[in-house]
């Protein structure tokens, strides 16, 4: 299962901090580790955004949300409004993520398991040829790029470790122009300048002691909200460009075991329900 932010992801990304860095340096740290409050809305992300395929029964949910001392009422409003907001179907008492959600899904999915490919020493770089864009257009690519993990060496001009496997969006083709290249300076400083690689580990391990300190339900709950948000923020540099320690993988794993957890509850919620309608 996912724990998910409060917010709907749309093509700009999948939560409201600021995540688009500016020329030079991407805030991939950021240094924020607060988390959000628990709402019945989020808890019916989590679910279906962890379920594959993205669909259960209301009862299910209503359930789970018990879990988290959510009522049912409170859940049954929040699903009929997630409906009417397009976040939702409904059919037959049973509700499934929309497409728009569903590719949130797969960005989420891709955060905690990115597929790399062993590095050679090569970078892609990205250059914007589009011109005349509005500033929500130019906002919005700006966001896209970002969600590639790349980082923006001056405006218009991308660039990244050719380390990572993964289809390059077709709507983006008539907006930039790519190239594969070497530096010639050090790799790792560069990467040092696009990226605030200490303060992303730092706050990937105040998200690790977090989870390894909380009991809560609806605080570990939010705190792996908060990693998979922080997770989509890591850049996936090949390791002979990260520093020392780099708690990136932890905090996958920590956060893979979370959804372990959240699924088995689940499971118990499914089974009870199965009880009840043969009682």
């Amino acid at each position: 299962m996912t724990a998910a932010d409060d917010t709907t992801g749309d093509s700009t990304g999948d939560t409201t901090d600021d995540t688009t860095g500016s020329p030079g340096r991407a805030p991939a740290g950021a240094r924020r580790t607060a988390t959000r409050p628990l709402t019945a809305r989020s808890v019916v992300l989590s679910l279906l955004l962890g379920a594959h395929p993205p669909e259960l029964p209301v009862r299910d949910i209503v359930r789970a949300g018990e879990l988290f001392a959510i009522s049912e009422a409170t859940l049954r409003v929040a699903l009929s409004r997630m409906v009417g907001a397009g976040d939702l179907d409904r059919r037959d008492g049973t509700y499934r993520l929309t497409r728009r959600l569903v590719e949130r899904q797969a960005r989420q999915d891709d955060a905690t398991r990115p597929s790399t490919r062993p590095w050679r020493g090569d970078w892609e770089i990205t250059v914007v040829t589009s011109v005349g864009r509005g500033a929500a257009d130019r906002a919005e690519l700006r966001a896209r790029l970002t969600e590639l993990r790349l980082a923006e060496l001056r405006e218009g001009t991308w660039l990244r470790p050719a380390n990572l496997r993964r289809n390059w969006p077709a709507e983006l083709g008539g907006l930039v122009r790519r190239f594969t290249a070497r530096p010639d300076d050090d790799s790792a400083e560069l990467a040092g300048q696009l990226w605030d690689l200490p303060g992303w580990a730092a706050t990937a391990e105040t998200l690790l002691e977090r989870l390894d300190t909380t009991a809560d339900p609806a605080e570990r709950f939010t705190t792996a909200a908060a990693a998979v948000r922080h997770l989509l923020r890591d850049p996936v540099l090949p390791p002979e460009l990260l520093p020392a320690h780099w708690p990136g993988e932890d905090l996958r794993d920590r956060y893979a075991s979370y959804q372990g957890e959240l699924a088995a509850l689940l499971l118990v919620t499914q089974l009870h329900n199965r009880q009840d309608l043969g009682a």
